[in-house]
């Protein structure tokens, strides 16, 4: 599959610019599997520590544990930091709401996935393993802060300013280039750009991704329909031989799927492990799409 974006970096907590338990923004998580096993999680059993709180007391716990984290960060494993991530936002958000990131984003999706796999879990469970969570890769803090419980309570997204687990890096405007632009849906900068000749439609980054395939990737609909109309290559291939129909596919678009196959996109063109976009996908109903498309054109 394609490489990480070469826009996003590895930092060292677990929000967003903010404390590291107290991520800011529904940024999505991802990449990984289904359970806290393959995030390396089942090395340590974070449930079963501690003693079992209900309403207030469970409340002001998990928001203790929360501030303490943020002195936790440099010895917690990223598994560590991806569990705790994802029971924050159970507990401050519910259950996962943010599409799955384009799969050029690593990190975002193991954040993604993290999150998602908790499914319909409660906000008490949640804040119960995150609070046992916190105990057991602090299990000294009450004896070195015996009033800390409960103190200095806060809610919402705020506390100390750190670096984000991962966060995009912020691109200054005179320092982005034409991909930038894509990326950010920027549609009227990247139409001038093409029309005055100034860009190539079919230009490639240096993993051979061109404008189409990174406005699939990022489900830019609209950006889409504009290369097109601009010739873009349909059927262009990036370094691992994946078109735009595999990460319009991948990243579970139907839309854009829709919109590609309709524009004569090729869904029998293989990447270089021999996947077809339909392969590449975990949308039985895109899966169905181009299954259906394929039969009717054969």
């Amino acid at each position: 599959m394609a490489s990480r974006s070469p826009s996003s970096s590895l930092d060292s907590a677990t929000g967003s610019g903010t404390d590291p338990a107290r991520p800011d923004t529904g940024e999505p998580l991802g990449g990984g599997s289904d359970s806290d096993s393959d995030f390396g999680l089942g090395k340590f059993d974070c449930a079963a520590a501690g003693d079992r709180l209900e309403g207030d007391e469970l409340e002001a716990e998990f928001e203790s544990a929360a501030d303490r984290l943020r002195d936790l960060v440099a010895t917690a494993s990223r598994e560590q930091l991806l569990y705790l991530y994802a029971r924050y936002k159970q507990v401050k958000v519910g259950k996962c709401n943010t599409a799955k990131p384009g799969f050029f984003d690593f990190e975002g999706q193991r954040k993604w996935q993290a999150w998602k796999q908790l499914g319909d879990m409660s906000a008490e469970q949640a804040m119960q393993e995150y609070a046992a969570c916190v105990c057991s890769l602090d299990p000294d803090a009450s004896l070195k802060q015996p009033d800390r419980r409960g103190a200095d309570r806060r809610t919402g997204f705020g506390g100390a300013a750190v670096s984000s687990l991962y966060q995009e890096e912020m691109i200054r405007e005179e320092d982005k280039n034409i991909f930038d632009y894509c990326r950010e849906n920027n549609i009227e900068h990247v139409t001038k750009a093409i029309e005055s000749k100034k860009v190539d439609v079919n230009t490639k980054d240096e993993e051979g991704r061109a404008l189409l395939h990174w406005a699939c990737d990022r489900g830019h609909k609209d950006l889409v329909s504009v290369l097109l109309q601009n010739n873009a290559d349909i059927n262009s291939q990036d370094d691992e031989g994946q078109t735009a129909l595999h990460y319009a596919s991948a990243c579970e678009f139907p839309d854009i799927v829709e919109l590609l196959l309709r524009a004569g996109a090729d869904p029998s063109i293989k990447d270089q492990e021999g996947s077809l976009p339909e392969e590449v996908t975990e949308s039985s109903d895109i899966s169905s799409m181009l299954c259906e498309y394929s039969a009717s054109k054969g």
